[in-house]
């Protein structure tokens, strides 16, 4: 349970009642492999039926995606497009000259000067947002800035989207014997599936996940279980 919402585990999803079980787990690390820790969390909790989330920070960070901010050289361009980012009360985002960097560095200068070009014209002349991220693609879309999280060690890092989600979802999804899905999930709403083994439905998923039962701030839960309650 997120310790900071009171946020029930268990909500109705068309008629039926469904079960968010977050798995709490020690600080992950790059030296971490991701499919052991779910073997030592997860899969002693879960039930034939269930399907098993994983937070796309926790995963980036054991793909070694997590990047000290005094490891990161701000060019102009990430300088000057950071500075243009419009301040939101819900966080950085690429609003910082560091987390434009990496997503400079992830999709290429030129790809992130365009769709800034074009973003902030559809934003500024027809009132549409997200056109930037549209265009310059789900890696930048994903990237945490420093100082998102509260967690040591990684309050000064930022912390790039994880590589490859949708093969990593079906390849433990084959390994460990139970539907996985990699979610970007935040407390204002956004739900987002990035990745998931075959058979699961994505609007399901970010439907009943999307007041964000894991919490977001230092609750160390990567996983959770979803479980259909007959």
């Amino acid at each position: 349970m997120n310790k900071n919402k009171n946020i029930s585990p268990i909500i109705n999803y068309n008629g039926k009642r469904i079960e968010r079980i977050p798995v709490q787990t020690r600080i992950l690390t790059s030296e971490d492999n991701i499919a052991q820790v779910i073997r030592e969390y997860a899969l002693p909790l879960m039930q034939q039926g269930d399907i098993l989330t994983i937070s796309e920070s926790p995963l980036a960070i054991t793909q070694g995606r997590a990047v000290p901010v005094e490891n990161i050289k701000p060019s102009r361009l990430a300088r000057f497009l950071s500075s243009k980012v419009m301040r939101v009360p819900y966080g950085i985002g690429l609003g910082s000259p560091t987390s434009m960097q990496c997503a400079i560095d992830e999709c290429g200068a030129l790809r992130i000067f365009c769709a800034a070009v074009v973003g902030g014209f559809t934003k500024k002349f027809f009132k549409r947002s997200g056109d930037f991220y549209r265009l310059a693609g789900k890696q930048a879309a994903l990237i945490d800035a420093a100082e998102t999280t509260t967690i040591e060690p990684y309050i000064h890092t930022v912390i790039k989207g994880p590589i490859h989600p949708e093969k990593v979802a079906q390849e433990l999804s084959t390994e460990l014997g139970y539907p996985i899905a990699i979610m970007d999930i935040n407390d204002i709403g956004g739900c987002w599936v990035i990745g998931a083994s075959k058979g699961i439905s994505k609007q399901f998923l970010e439907q009943v996940m999307k007041d964000n039962p894991q919490g977001q701030s230092d609750e160390l839960t990567p996983f959770c279980i979803i479980r259909r309650i007959d």
